[in-house]
Parts: structure tokens; sequence; C-alpha cells
């Protein structure tokens, strides 16, 4: 009998010591098809690990895309988030602030999110829409919960607003238009009191200067680079929002995108080789470090 008690005494003294299980991160992406991987396999990747909280499409499916990813990257570096995603094409954060506020306007621990591609779509290259949006975004987040941290994602330079003549940045280098929406996302992370800025742009650009990815669709892609672009040269291809996966994984959890290795499953399920999984990788990481 005294034998019992005692066991029991001790269980239950194991039990009060035991410390509680954490908690899954909470984050949520908030963008347009720069976020839900239009024109890719990322589109629909693993949809069942992230909740799309518009539910599903018309096509009957539930966005994966770049959060998928991320959540994948988390999973292999042992890493608990629970992901959510809110996407509309073509819409910055100005409609997301004033049509899906009853989605998003909760406590998260994390959201990233960014702005039409060309800041404004009505004003390519001005940065006064984004900057707003984002103090707006961020205000309202941070009455939800104070401590959020806030991502804005700065997105790369479009082929297709770059080549063809009459359009915005014609005439000038690829790497412009990236540059020119970063330093708009400085200013509206610097507005918003953001936790920072995802440099994807800038990622962008330094694949672009490695030659780790052609400059120039248009006129075909050199062997031996990646095509960071999609068919419409606007869009993503798969490698760049791998890409783009891997910044906001760098960002957000402060782990080295190398760690995630050449065998990574992600680029295993969408087919790239060792080399070019490295390459990715190591961009994200140098961009990172120059951060």
């Amino acid at each position: 009998m005294k034998a019992s008690i005692k066991v029991s005494a001790m269980a239950a003294m194991l039990v009060l010591a035991a410390p509680a299980l954490a908690q899954a991160k909470t984050i949520l992406f908030i963008g347009n098809s720069f976020t839900f991987g239009a024109n890719s396999p990322a589109h629909y990747y693993r949809s069942g690990t992230v909740t799309d909280l518009n539910g599903p499409g018309k096509t009957g499916k539930t966005v994966g895309g770049v959060p998928a990813i991320f959540k994948a990257f988390t999973q292999q570096a042992g890493l608990d988030y629970d992901v959510s995603v809110e996407t509309v094409g073509g819409k910055g954060m100005d409609y997301h602030y004033a049509e899906k506020r009853a989605l998003i306007d909760r406590p998260w621990d994390v959201v990233v999110m960014h702005g039409y591609s060309t800041m404004d779509q009505a004003h390519p290259g001005d940065p006064a829409l984004l900057v707003s949006s984002a103090a707006d975004m961020t205000t309202m987040l941070r009455k939800a919960n104070p401590d959020v941290k806030v991502w804005l994602d700065a997105t790369w330079s479009r082929a297709d607003q770059t080549y063809p003549d009459g359009k915005p940045w014609h005439g000038k280098p690829i790497q412009q238009m990236g540059k020119d929406v970063h330093a708009g996302y400085l200013k509206a992370a610097a507005a918003a009191h953001a936790t920072g800025v995802v440099p994807l742009g800038l990622a962008w650009n330094r694949a672009f200067d490695t030659g780790v990815a052609d400059t120039n669709p248009y006129d075909g892609i050199d062997d031996g680079k990646l095509d960071l672009w999609s068919w419409d040269h606007y869009h993503a291809s798969i490698y760049g929002y791998y890409l783009e996966a891997l910044m906001v994984f760098g960002k957000v959890t402060g782990k080295d995108p190398l760690s995630l290795g050449e065998n990574e499953s992600v680029a295993e399920d969408m087919g790239f080789s060792k080399p070019q999984t490295h390459a990715l990788q190591q961009i994200a990481h140098d961009q990172l470090a120059a951060n």
C-alpha cells in the first residue's frame, strides 16, 4: 500500500512539473497571385497543410502557394507553425483592409503581406498607397495582438513592365523595378513601424547579377540559367516562388535557408536538380546576410 501511495505521489509530481506543450505559432500570409503562386505548380501545392481563409475558389480547390512551401520548410526545420493564407488576385493591401477585415482582423503571431506588384496599379512606381495601406493594416493587426510581427514582402521586377515599349520601367535595367519597389517598402515599413522588409526583389536581382537567373525572357533563356518568371513574364515560375518562400523562411524564423540542404523536399517534388536547389538557397542566404 505504502509503495503504491509513493508511486502515485511521484506520478502526480511529474505531471505538475511537466512543461506545458508549446502551441504552434500562427502566421498569416496576405497577398495576391504573387502569394498563391499563379501560373505554377505552387498554386495548389500541399493545400491541405495550410488554411485558406477564403475557402475553395471557383475550381473547388484551396490555395497552397508560397505559404504551403513555407510550411514544408518549417516542418523540415523542426518548427511548428499554423499557417493561414488570404489572397485575392490583382489586389493590394488596401483591398484586403477594406474588404477582408472580417477574416484577417484577429490575433496573429506573425503576418507576411505585400501590395500590388507596381505598388499602385493606377500609378506604377508611386509608393503612397502602399505606405498608407501598410500603416492601416499594421495598426489593425496590432490592436488584435500588440506583439504581432509584421513583415512586408517587397516583390520582384516584372519583365513585362521593363522590356516592352511604353511600359513604366522601359529602358531601365531589369534590376531597377526591384530596387524601386524595395525602396517603397522601406518607406511603408517605417511609416507602419513594421517588423521589417523581406528583400525578395533584391534577391531576384542577386540571382540576375550572379548568373543564376536569366535577365531577359523575351530573347530566350541562356543555358544553365533559371527563368524566375512564368510564361507571362509577370508572375513567378516555380523557381521564383521557391526563392520567395526561402526569403520569408529566413526572415520569419531566423533560420539559414542553406540549412534546408540540397535534398529539400519541395525542390524534389518540383523536379529541381540539386545544383539548382543549392543555388537558390545560396542566393537567399547571401541576400539575407547582406540585409
